[in-house]
C-alpha cells in the first residue's frame, strides 16, 4: 500500500467554456467534480497503475462528504480521512477551449482544530506501518502547524517508510531539513528554497539542505533530477496541448510507483514525464489518458546531466 497524505482535500470542479473573456457571462458546455487535492490525485493515479492507495488527511462539511461518496467510487483506494468541522475547499479549473488554457480558483481550507490535528497524527501512525511509501502533497490547511510535514518526514523515516514530498514555501523549506527521501518542487518553488533560478545549481543546493533526491519540474521541458545514483534531465518527445492540473501529481505518481517497483532512476523519471504529459491530455486532474501514456513513455528521452560546481 501506498499512502498519499492531503491535508487539504478538495472538490475539484473543472468547467468548459468555448472562450473565456474577462467581465463576461459564459455558458458552461461541461462540468466534472472529482475528490481532489494533490494526495488525492496522486492516489489515483496510483490506482490506475495498480497500486493499492490509501488518502490520509482531512474532509468536513457537505462537500466533504461528496468528496468521500466519490472517493469511494474509484477501485484501489482505501479513503483514511479524519472528519474535520470546517468545510472542505472546492477548485474550480475554467478551461478555455479555444486556447486550451485553464483558469484555477483555489478556495482557502477549513480551519483545522488541535483535537482534529491530533486525531490525524494518530491515524498516520497507523497506517505507516503497512505503507511501502509516503507521498506529502500540497498546502496546509489554516490550523496545521507550518512545520507540520518536517514532523510527519521525521516519524516515516522512524519506521523505515521512504517519503516523498511536494509543497512549497515554508512547509517545504521545513520539510527539507527533515531529510525526505525525494522532492518534487517546480522551478518557481524551487528557486523560492534556495535562491537559485538556475536549475541545476538549485536541485544541487536543495540536495545539500537535506533531501536525500530532488526530481525539479520544469513544466512542458520535463524533469530535472539530483539523486546519490546521477543526474539526469527527462523530456516529452514534444510539448502536449491541454489541461495542465494535476500533471505534477501524476508525475509523483510515477515516481512513487517506481521507487516501490525499484526501478532504476532513468525508468521512474521516463515513468513521471510520460504520466505528466498524459496528464494534460486527460479532461481532469488526478486521471491520464491511458494510450498517450503508454506512447509517450517509449518516447521520453533521458539523459545524464554533467554537475555544475
Amino acid at each position: 500500500m501506498i499512502l498519499t497524505v492531503t491535508l487539504n482535500t478538495a472538490l475539484d470542479i473543472t468547467y468548459r467554456v468555448g472562450a473565456l473573456r474577462p467581465h463576461a457571462s459564459h455558458r458552461v458546455s461541461d462540468v466534472t467534480e472529482r475528490p481532489g487535492g494533490k494526495g488525492v490525485n496522486v492516489a489515483r493515479v496510483l490506482a490506475a497503475l495498480g497500486h493499492e492507495a490509501t488518502v490520509a488527511g482531512f474532509a468536513g462539511g457537505a462537500t466533504g462528504q461528496v468528496l468521500r461518496e466519490r472517493l469511494a467510487r474509484v477501485p484501489g483506494v482505501t479513503d483514511a480521512l479524519v472528519p474535520c468541522a470546517g468545510p472542505t475547499r472546492r477548485t474550480i479549473a475554467v478551461v478555455d477551449e479555444l486556447t486550451g488554457d485553464t483558469t484555477q480558483l483555489n478556495e482557502p481550507g477549513p480551519q483545522i482544530e488541535p483535537a482534529e490535528w491530533s486525531a490525524f497524527l494518530d491515524r498516520y501512525e497507523e497506517l505507516l506501518p503497512t505503507a511501502s511509501a509516503v507521498a506529502l502533497s500540497g498546502s496546509l490547511p489554516p490550523g496545521v502547524p507550518v512545520g507540520a510535514y518536517a514532523g510527519l518526514v521525521r516519524t516515516a523515516r522512524a519506521v523505515g517508510v521512504p517519503v516523498l514530498l511536494d509543497t512549497s514555501g515554508e512547509p517545504l523549506r521545513r520539510g527539507v531539513a527533515a531529510r525526505p527521501d525525494i522532492i518534487k518542487p517546480n522551478a518557481e518553488e524551487l528557486a523560492e528554497l534556495t535562491g537559485s533560478h538556475e536549475p541545476s545549481r538549485a536541485t544541487q543546493d536543495a540536495r545539500r539542505r537535506g533531501a536525500h533526491a530532488v526530481v525539479a519540474s520544469l513544466g512542458p521541458q520535463g524533469l530535472l533530477a539530483a539523486t546519490p545514483e546521477g543526474r539526469w534531465r527527462a523530456a516529452p518527445p514534444a510539448r502536449v496541448h491541454g489541461n495542465p492540473t494535476g500533471a505534477g501529481d501524476s508525475a509523483v505518481a510515477g515516481l512513487l510507483s517506481g521507487l516501490v517497483e525499484r526501478l532504476s532512476w532513468p525508468e521512474r523519471l521516463a515513468r513521471a514525464v510520460a504520466l505528466s504529459a498524459a496528464t494534460v491530455r486527460a479532461p481532469a486532474a488526478g486521471e491520464f489518458d491511458a494510450a498517450a501514456y503508454e506512447d509517450l513513455r517509449a518516447r521520453v528521452t533521458v539523459a545524464g546531466v554533467v554537475s555544475v560546481a
